[in-house]
């Protein structure tokens, strides 16, 4: 059993917490609570440590056993999870490869340019689940999906939401047009409601910013500008619930009973 802060397998799990550079360099996140670890899949799952007083419970005790999780005496589980009050069972997991051409498949794409708050885009992905997404197309300046937040924040959806890292906005927008899609940017020059439209089976949207939206450059991409009304002095809307509301709206077109 690990008794120390100092071992080696303890301080992996410090560091791919804490740094994302750590977490690219191995390809490997962390999946915290036995909810996350249930829906893990198997063959993405590296290692699993659990505290001594977690497995003291019966049920805590066998999921440990069914995932050959290493105990860990509570002091030192709490330095690997980084919490005062820890769910207990950690993991380190593989990174999935996702490719674009997962996306070009047809459906609902969300193309994330420089999001930066980690629940945004956590909550995004659980929304897309939820709205029945093919996936996320998002540069290398969006936030870390694999940050310990955002992970939380997506409640399992990232083991099933297709999530692609563009090297190249500009010309991955243009693959999903040459696939047939047809590209929206919300912004602010838009004159028709997003409800105006009909949206057809392969649909991409552009989220920008939290602060400044997206960059003149990359807005100049889209086939069409929509517009979420706005009452009182409300400008724009949070990126997860602008994002929420066209899922939602195309998955309501393309589901009328």
């Amino acid at each position: 059993m690990i008794t120390s802060r100092d071992n080696a397998q303890v301080k992996k799990v410090a560091a791919l917490r804490e740094e994302a550079k750590y977490r690219a360099r191995y390809q490997q996140y962390i999946v915290e609570g036995p909810r996350m670890l249930r829906e893990l899949p198997e063959e993405d799952r590296i290692s699993v440590f659990a505290s001594e007083s977690f497995i003291k419970k019966e049920e805590n005790q066998r999921l440990a056993e069914s995932v050959g999780a290493e105990t860990v005496p509570d002091v030192v589980f709490q330095h690997m999870a980084g919490m005062k009050t820890p769910q207990g069972i950690l993991a380190v997991a593989r990174i999935p490869s996702h490719s674009l051409g997962e996306l070009l498949t047809g459906g609902t794409v969300m193309i994330l340019e420089n999001l930066q708050d980690p629940g945004n885009l956590g909550t995004i992905l659980r929304t897309g689940e939820g709205a029945g997404i093919r996936g996320i197309l998002a540069d290398r300046t969006t936030a870390d999906l694999y940050n310990p937040k955002t992970v939380r924040s997506t409640m399992g959806s990232l083991f099933r939401v297709p999530y692609v890292i563009s090297d190249n906005l500009h010309e991955d927008i243009g693959l999903l047009k040459q696939a047939g899609f047809r590209v929206y940017a919300a912004h602010l020059k838009g004159t028709k409601m997003y409800t105006e439209f009909s949206y057809p089976s392969s649909s991409a949207f552009m989220i920008g910013n939290e602060g400044r939206g997206l960059s003149d450059s990359l807005a100049v991409e889209a086939d069409e500008y929509l517009r979420i009304p706005m009452c009182g002095r409300v400008e724009s809307l949070n990126a997860a619930a602008a994002s929420a509301i066209l899922m939602y709206e195309v998955y309501r077109q393309h589901n009328i009973l």
